[in-house]
C-alpha cells in the first residue's frame, strides 16, 4: 500500500515508492528503493524533500512490526542474486550480444519484408541475454547500441529501442517477465516499416505530406503483422501499436491523450523519439544525449508523460553514458558509469587536457568520491568540436 509520510518518520527498512519533488531536485539515481542506508536516510533530512511516499508492502510501515524485526525480517526477501558489474567486466557479454542482435533482428524483419512467418520463439532467448546484462549492469549494452554502423543503422534502432525499454522498467522495479516483454515489443515495433517502399523508408531528406501519410501507415501494418504472429505478448502489441501516439492527442495513429496510451505506450514514446534523437542518420548527425533529454523535457507534458520522462531521465542519468563531458578542472571526460554517488556524479573516464591541448593517457575518476581527486562536470560537450569519439573510449578493455 502506497501512504505519504513526513520525512522525519522515515527509517532504515522503509521502501521509498517516491520523493515527493522534482527529479532535480535529489541525486538518488533511482526514486524508489529500499532505504538501507543512514548516509541516504541523512541526504533525504537534510534536503528541502518534505514528504516521501513508502510502500508498506515492499518494506516497513511507520508503525513498528516488532515481530518481523525480531524474526530478523525488516527488510523483504531479496529475489534472485544478479551480481552487478562495473562496465568494463560487462563489456566483452554486451559486445557479443550486440552483434547477435543485429543479426538476428535483421533475419526477422527480412522475413516479415519477404511475407514469411516472424518466428518468436527465435527472439526469446535473445531477449533473456538482453535483460540479463542490463541487470547485471544498466548502462554498457545501451551506451553500445549507440554506435552503429551505416548498414546496419536501421536493425540498430530496433536493439536500442528493446535495451532502452528494458533498462526503463528495470529502473521503475518492473518484473522479469514483463521486462522481457517490453523488449519483444521494442525489437519489433517498427516491423511495419518493412512493408513501407524503399524509396519513403531510406528518403535522405524530409518526406513530402503524401510520402509522410504512408510512412505513418506502418504502425497498423506492423499491429497487422504482430496480431498474426504466435507468440507475441500482448504487451508487444502495444508497444508496436502506441509508440507514435502524443500525450495531447497529436500522434497517430488513433490520437490518443494522456492516460489512454497504456504505460509501456508512453514508456515507447519517450525511447523510440531519444534514440532517434541521438542516432547518426545520412542526412543528420545525432545529437549528443543530454541535449537529446533537454529536448524531450521541454516538450512535456504535451507530447511526453512528465513523471515518465523525470524516471527516464534518472535511469539514463543526467550525463548519459558515452556522453563527453567538461569538467571543473578543465579536462574532458567521457560518461563510463552511473552510480550510487547519484546523478550528478558518475565515473568518467578522463581524456583531454583543455588548457595543454593535449590528449591525456586515458584515467577512470569516480566524481562521487572527492578523495580520489575533487573535480565534477560543467557542461556537456559537442564530440564534433573536439575531433573526440566517445566511442573510442567506451569500447577500450
Amino acid at each position: 500500500m502506497i501512504k505519504k509520510i513526513q520525512k522525519h518518520e522515515l527509517r532504515l527498512g522503509m521502501y521509498i515508492h517516491s520523493l515527493d519533488c522534482p527529479w532535480m531536485s535529489h541525486s538518488f539515481i533511482r526514486s524508489r528503493f529500499m532505504l538501507r542506508k543512514d548516509s541516504d536516510l541523512q541526504e533525504i533530512l537534510d534536503s528541502d524533500i518534505s514528504a516521501v511516499h513508502i510502500d508498506t508492502l515492499k518494506g516497513l510501515d511507520t508503525q513498528a512490526d516488532s515481530t518481523r524485526e525480531l524474526a530478523g525480517l525488516a527488510f523483504p526477501a531479496a529475489g534472485p542474486a544478479r551480481e552487478p558489474t562495473s562496465h568494463l567486466e560487462e563489456l566483452a557479454s554486451a559486445r557479443e550480444i550486440k552483434r547477435e542482435a543485429i543479426t538476428l533482428i535483421h533475419a526477422l524483419l527480412m522475413d516479415a519484408r519477404m511475407g514469411r512467418q516472424v518466428r518468436v520463439e527465435h527472439l526469446e532467448p535473445l531477449v533473456t541475454r538482453i535483460t540479463d546484462s542490463i541487470l547485471r549492469n544498466p548502462w554498457t549494452l545501451v551506451s553500445l547500441c549507440r554506435i552503429r554502423e551505416a548498414d546496419t543503422a536501421t536493425f540498430m534502432h530496433s536493439v536500442s529501442v528493446c535495451a532502452l525499454l528494458i533498462m526503463f522498467g528495470h529502473h521503475l522495479d518492473l518484473d522479469r517477465a514483463t521486462l522481457q516483454e517490453a523488449g519483444i515489443g521494442g525489437m519489433l515495433h517498427d516491423i511495419g516499416k518493412m512493408r513501407v517502399p524503399d524509396h519513403i523508408l531510406n528518403k535522405p531528406g524530409e518526406l513530402t505530406e503524401a510520402e509522410s501519410a504512408v510512412m505513418r501507415e506502418h504502425v497498423r501494418l506492423g499491429v497487422e503483422t504482430l496480431s498474426q504472429t504466435p507468440g507475441v505478448p500482448d504487451l508487444a502489441l502495444r508497444v508496436a501499436a502506441e509508440h507514435h501516439e502524443r500525450c495531447d492527442g497529436s500522434g497517430y495513429p488513433r490520437q490518443l491523450r494522456g492516460e489512454e496510451i497504456s504505460l509501456w505506450g508512453r514508456m515507447a514514446t519517450i525511447v523510440d523519439v531519444y534514440d532517434a534523437m541521438t542516432s547518426t542518420r545520412i542526412y543528420s548527425p545525432g545529437l549528443e544525449p543530454a541535449v537529446a533529454l533537454q529536448i524531450l523535457y521541454r516538450q512535456c507534458p504535451a507530447s511526453f508523460d512528465e513523471e515518465l520522462m523525470e524516471h527516464f531521465i534518472q535511469a539514463l542519468g543526467i550525463y548519459p553514458v558515452g556522453s563527453l563531458v567538461r569538467l571543473e578542472s578543465n579536462r574532458l571526460a567521457v560518461v563510463m558509469q552511473q552510480n550510487q554517488g547519484g546523478l550528478l556524479h558518475p565515473i568518467v573516464r578522463v581524456v583531454y587536457d583543455i588548457a595543454a591541448g593535449r590528449a591525456l593517457e586515458p584515467f577512470d575518476l569516480d566524481l562521487s568520491r572527492p578523495e580520489r581527486g575533487a573535480d565534477r562536470v560543467l557542461s556537456s560537450e559537442e564530440p564534433s568540436a573536439w575531433n573526440l569519439d566517445p566511442g573510442v573510449f567506451l569500447t577500450m578493455e
